[in-house]
């Protein structure tokens, strides 16, 4: 009966031992903290060119997160991409500027806080990959996982939130707005906060499990659903050549999707 039990238990003890979290310390702060800047930094420009610029056309301009973040692995890790997984990323450059150039409510503004965000969305990536190894190194343990990156992640965001708070003077406007008074502005609020940490907890995952370009790849995959209902939601004003361009872009993701698959299956 005891064996039975201490079997049963080892699930358990597994996610126990998965949720620890290690003690938050200085020279840790120190070498996490770059990485939540640029986290930061790319929520911030990702809701400004959402201002400005229609879900559909957000998610192909993305793809040039993907070009960015091949070039900064083969520099910073000496990451080997072959024929097909350039041809996917030269289709997809292609699909961004005739995106652009056929967009009926192309405007300048939101298309440079959209760049911005592609640096950012990819510097994030591969710091955040190399900040990995780096920061299990100044552990008590040795070893840093998921849940303890998602905590030091978001607990360090919320002073550079509060800091944002002041720097754009929207203190006046959360004493004014009547949304804080309203239980449905909480209870979606509360449901994006959950989406958040599941977000952010699968991406370290992920990006602990493999590269910060197959991060980035897979992530585009999500872009076709996502395009189609940005476009009938939003009844979104388009013709059939951005409509052609934004159908380019996303399949040049998936294409480039394959490629990656099977450049790791061959390796």
């Amino acid at each position: 009966m005891g064996s039975r039990s201490t079997s049963a238990m080892k699930p358990f003890g597994n996610i126990e031992n998965d949720l620890e979290t290690e003690p938050l310390t200085w020279r840790l702060v120190k070498v996490w903290l770059p990485v939540n800047v640029i986290f930061v930094g790319m929520l911030i420009t990702s809701m400004f060119s959402l201002k400005y610029i229609n879900v559909a056309m957000v998610t192909v301009l993305k793809n040039v997160t993907n070009v960015i973040t091949a070039l900064g692995e083969m520099y910073l890790f000496s990451t080997h991409h072959d024929s097909r997984v350039w041809a996917a990323l030269f289709l997809m450059i292609i699909s961004a500027i005739s995106g652009g150039v056929t967009d009926l409510s192309f405007h300048a503004v939101g298309y440079a806080w959209q760049i911005a965000n592609c640096f950012l969305t990819a510097s994030y990536s591969l710091t955040l990959r190399r900040v990995m190894d780096t920061a299990k190194q100044v552990t008590k343990s040795g070893n840093l996982n998921e849940f303890s990156m998602v905590l030091l992640n978001n607990t360090l965001s919320l002073p550079l939130g509060i800091l944002l708070i002041f720097v754009f003077n929207e203190v006046d406007y959360l004493s004014r707005t009547p949304l804080l008074s309203l239980p449905t502005f909480w209870c979606v609020m509360t449901i994006s906060g959950v989406l958040g940490l599941a977000i952010s907890f699968t991406s370290m995952w992920f990006l602990h499990q493999t590269g910060a370009t197959t991060y980035s790849l897979v992530g585009s995959l999500n872009k076709i659903p996502l395009s189609i209902a940005g476009i009938l939601l939003f009844k979104v004003p388009t013709s059939l050549e951005n409509s052609t361009s934004i159908l380019f872009g996303l399949l040049a993701g998936v294409f480039f999707a394959r490629a990656k698959i099977r450049t790791r299956s061959q390796t």
